[in-house]
């Protein structure tokens, strides 16, 4: 019987885009969101993608002292990035036929629906898992994503970085992203997705897949920043809801909702009697001013 091609199993790896694994458990692209996660069965998997998508490394560190080349050719540290704003990572590379297209689509447009703009509150470190990539394909694909992103100001927000295979597997290592290169036509199988990290350079949230819901995205920097960006609505969703990874969602946490709508009540109940109360002597001095 005739192997599956890499050209199926990009196909395949598109429909198991968000594919991640907890322990051992892969799991689908439901995890980002979009619906309940559900167990894939790796037995049923082709086996180009059997070691192919995401280990979750929440609270870890990424090596900020890795070496690899700007869009411009200048070698640069990946912590040049990092130290105040929460940086959101995305690997892909540039000869990729479909998905990583879908990514870098899905994350400009999820981000143009947020009202920070890379550069200012936070910023963008997409990079390249092939290293026969090169900063010519970094810039060029690096104005592909800011003219689909479409905010003017937010061209120094957006980094598209090349490295050599050490540093590529390095950065791989500490993000859980795992690929599988076939050696006939050059090209990868992957998982698709991003990364939230801290302006510390801890790994803050996973989203798979390559549509990004653009109010957890917005929550998640609020978050990973410590809450220094973001409006008073934004610090009040985050007191109303908590991230839960298993789902990749913003859950209503009960307690604090309800609490805080009591807190509202009370503070709508006082104004209100404090105006009647206004009101009443206003009216009792108007009355003995005129007795």
């Amino acid at each position: 019987m005739r192997k599956p091609s890499f050209a199926l199993g990009g196909a395949l790896a598109l429909l198991l885009a968000g594919a991640s694994q907890l322990g051992a458990q892969p799991m689908n692209p439901a995890a980002t969101g979009l619906g309940q996660a559900r167990p894939i069965n790796a037995a049923s998997l082709p086996n180009e993608l059997k070691d192919v998508g995401w280990d979750q490394r929440l609270g870890e560190s990424l090596p900020l002292d890795l070496a690899m080349k700007d869009e411009t050719g200048r070698v640069v540290a990946l912590g040049d990035y990092f130290g105040k704003k929460p940086v959101v990572l995305v690997p892909v590379y540039f000869n990729c036929p479909m998905l990583c297209k879908l990514v870098v689509r899905g994350m400009a447009d999820a981000f143009a629906d947020v009202p920070f703009t890379p550069g200012k509150e936070y910023e963008v470190v997409a990079y390249s898992f092939d290293p026969a990539d090169g900063p010519a394909g970094a810039a060029e694909k690096k104005q592909e994503a800011i003219r689909r992103f479409g905010r003017k100001g937010s061209d120094d927000g957006w980094h598209f970085l090349t490295g050599d295979e050490a540093a590529i597997a390095r950065l791989n290592q500490a993000l859980g992203f795992r690929t599988r290169k076939d050696p006939k036509t050059g090209e990868y199988a992957h998982a698709a997705g991003l990364v939230v990290a801290t302006p510390q350079g801890k790994l803050a949230r996973y989203f798979f897949g390559f549509d990004y819901p653009a109010k957890t995205l917005r929550l998640t920097l609020v978050e990973a920043s410590d809450e220094k960006i973001g409006s008073l609505t934004d610090h009040v969703l985050m007191f109303c809801f908590k991230y839960d990874p298993a789902t990749g969602k913003y859950s209503a946490l009960t307690m604090n909702a309800v609490r805080l709508a009591g807190a509202m009540t009370l503070l709508a109940l006082v104004l209100y009697v404090g105006t009647m109360l206004r009101r009443e002597r206003w009216r009792n001095q108007k009355s003995l001013g005129t007795a």
